[in-house]
């Protein structure tokens, strides 16, 4: 049993490592004073194809190691 929870610790502290990685490198949502009143964010192709772009993938890997995360949190919590 100790092998298993050795091995799901250090599982965990990768997706923690790759998860701060995935969010810094992510950009601010703010688009600025200018965006925000003409909603010039929306209008532009990378915001109609943002599901395709890097920032799209980058979103998508993020929710997946989230929730890797948290289901990590949970059995390392459990008594063994």
């Amino acid at each position: 049993m100790e092998i298993l929870r050795t091995i799901v610790n250090v599982v965990y502290i990768i997706v923690c490592a790759v998860l701060s990685y995935i969010v810094l490198r992510q950009q601010g949502k703010g688009y600025g004073l200018s965006g925000a009143l003409t909603g010039a964010s929306s209008e532009t192709f990378w915001g109609k194809n943002k599901g395709r772009s890097e920032e799209g993938m980058l979103n998508r890997i993020t929710r997946y190691l989230a929730a890797a995360f948290i289901i990590l949190s949970v059995v390392l919590n459990l008594k063994w």
